[in-house]
């Protein structure tokens, strides 16, 4: 338990194991160290809450290696999401997903209007999307306690959890401790969105970009 190791072979087939047997891991992204999960299997989840302290109306993310895998979740990016995705993804992007009605995903969050949602990532780091290749999509949170900074380093994920956690993986120093920026579509507010989290995104780009060709962006 709570075992640190390098990222190569052993260590990512091991922590695909890990994944697949309901068991936790910290792994590195493009932005900040997270703490992962199989996001469907409801007792991983709640082991990431327990961890954080993080209160259950906080939906977690939902990582993977290719933003395709959407479709395959039972997931679907609404306009103008699904242009910005094609600009900012790869990368600190988080758009907000719509579930459709077989999504199988135990991480969706539903909403006082009756749709669920789930908020997705593609990390831009061929560390972080070698891993996720193997261990499939997982849920995925800060590997911080609630409240608390983000990990920028391997040993900053283990000052929060000791041996909590099933395995670190440790790429090395994260470029800061910023999370991703999460956007909603919402057709009431300015440029159909709404910016639920500026991170190293910031707002002005996410909005210049729905404006590029005249608003044809990934059209």
């Amino acid at each position: 338990m709570g075992e640190v190791c390098t990222v190569d072979d052993g260590s990512i087939a091991r922590a695909a194991q890990i994944i697949k047997d309901g068991g936790v891991i910290v792994i590195p992204t493009d932005t900040v160290y997270g703490i992962a999960c199989d996001p469907f299997n409801s007792k991983a989840i709640d082991r990431i809450y327990e961890l954080k302290r993080r209160p259950r109306y906080k939906a977690l993310q939902v990582i993977m290696a290719d933003a395709d895998d959407v479709e395959d979740l039972g997931l679907y990016l609404p306009a103008p999401l699904n242009r910005l995705a094609a600009a900012f993804l790869p990368g600190a992007f988080s758009p907000i997903a719509v579930a459709e009605q077989d999504c199988r995903l135990k991480t969706i969050r539903h909403e006082s209007d009756g749709h669920a949602t789930q908020a997705i990532r593609v990390p831009n780091s061929a560390l972080s999307l070698r891993i996720l290749r193997a261990t499939g999509p997982v849920a995925a949170s800060s590997a911080n306690r609630s409240g608390d900074e983000s990990a920028q380093t391997v040993n900053e994920a283990v000052a929060a959890f000791g041996d909590q956690v099933d395995l670190y993986l440790d790429g090395g120093p994260t470029q800061g401790h910023i999370a991703s920026t999460v956007v909603a579509a919402d057709p009431t507010e300015r440029d159909s969105i709404n910016v639920l989290r500026e991170g190293v995104i910031h707002q002005a780009a996410i909005r210049e970009a729905l404006h590029i060709n005249g608003g044809g962006l990934g059209a």
